[in-house]
């Protein structure tokens, strides 16, 4: 299939990004459905580091859910599509917590995309500190399409665009570790002026 310029028309990538309570999965597992409604073969996948509210599916935080296959690395992520693939035609890749996977999933991503494959990917764009999480920043640099979400500031009611660590009910330091996965008891979102953090 060829596009409006002659080039050959491949699949593309879509990333979902934000801070926590922004809706991401939510935006994720809409996209899914519309596929499936569709009649599109989607392959869903999610970390097994991510185990909040669930070990077998996605789930948002207000309990909506899709079935997801569990995996550790990129790796595993690679079998199953390969084998899938031998059984029927794929046609959409979606990956929740996509913060949580080594640098693999870039290329993974873009080895995909080429292939034909249409590519979702949700996952934290900042740690709490602030600054870039993981693979997000780079997939964002080349996502044909990029959705940023907001969540809403719990101190000031402004569009949040951090994610705020507590610990036993005050600001995290900035030498904490970057990975401690939680719900709202651990996090929560904040605008630029209300996110605080500990120095040192």
């Amino acid at each position: 299939m060829h596009g409006y310029y002659g080039c050959v028309n491949t699949g593309w990538l879509e990333l979902v990004t934000g801070v926590m309570f922004s809706g991401k999965s939510s935006e994720l597992i809409r996209r899914i459905e519309r596929a499936v409604i569709a009649k599109q073969e989607v392959l869903v996948f999610k970390p097994s580091i991510d185990n909040r509210y669930s070990d077998t599916e996605i789930a948002t935080h207000n309990g909506i859910t899709i079935k997801a296959q569990i995996v550790d690395n990129i790796s595993q992520i690679r079998r199953i599509i390969k084998e899938e693939s031998q059984q029927k035609e794929i046609d959409v890749v979606a990956i929740d917590e996509g913060q949580f996977f080594s640098n693999d999933i870039i290329s993974l991503a873009d080895e995909l995309a080429e292939d034909g494959y249409r590519v979702i990917i949700a996952g934290l764009d900042t740690d709490f500190a602030g600054r870039g999480f993981g693979p997000i920043p780079e997939l964002m640099a080349r996502a044909e399409y990029v959705s940023k979400l907001h969540a809403v500031c719990v101190k000031c009611s402004n569009p949040a665009t951090r994610n705020q660590r507590l610990i036993d009910g005050k600001p995290a330091s900035i030498n904490d570790p970057i990975v401690v996965v939680g719900a709202d008891e651990k996090y929560e979102p904040r605008c630029r002026a209300c996110h605080q953090l500990k120095k040192g």
